[in-house]
């Protein structure tokens, strides 16, 4: 999940993060689960970490991102192979176009496999609000989807002799 941190940043707050709770782990209370504790811990230092990099700036301010996953060698790819990652690039960038929330919620429901009051807790809103973005989210991508989808099956179906 995307915070607005790179990878090693985001590693340093989980690294900081056990050192408190280790620190601290005598004055720690029970909890009901140590997962979503831990979740919305990481969420919470992540944030504590964005809103300090904001006021005060990084010790380097040139950010390069590269992303590597649009480079791959296509001659030793199938034609379904590269079709199959182009429809999966197209489900990415609609994944990065859905607001923050909603993407957080489709991230916490379906990659960490928690349940709507779990997910909740984890970002801090109600659970109506967090059925709320995940219908948005599922509704938007199928939206989107429909023609692509009608597509990759006819694509398919092409390459197999199959005519729809």
């Amino acid at each position: 999940m995307k915070f607005g941190l790179d990878e090693a940043e985001v590693q340093d707050c989980i690294q900081d993060l056990f050192l408190d709770l280790w620190q601290n782990r005598g004055r720690l209370g029970d909890t009901a689960s140590v997962k979503n504790y831990l979740l919305k811990s990481v969420r919470n230092r992540i944030i504590d970490c964005i809103r300090h990099k904001q006021r005060y700036g990084t010790e380097n301010d040139l950010s390069w991102q590269i992303n590597f996953s649009d480079f791959h060698t296509v001659e030793k790819e199938w034609i379904e192979k590269e079709h199959l990652s182009a429809v999966g690039r197209q489900l990415h960038q609609y994944m990065e176009e859905l607001p923050k929330r909603e993407k957080e919620a489709l991230y916490l429901r379906y990659y960490e496999n928690l349940s709507l009051p779990e997910i909740a807790e984890v970002m801090g809103v109600n659970r109506q609000s967090v059925a709320n973005f995940l219908q948005k989210a599922l509704h938007k991508l199928r939206s989107r989807w429909a023609l692509p989808l009608i597509a990759l099956f006819n694509f398919l179906s092409f390459f197999s002799g199959n005519r729809v």
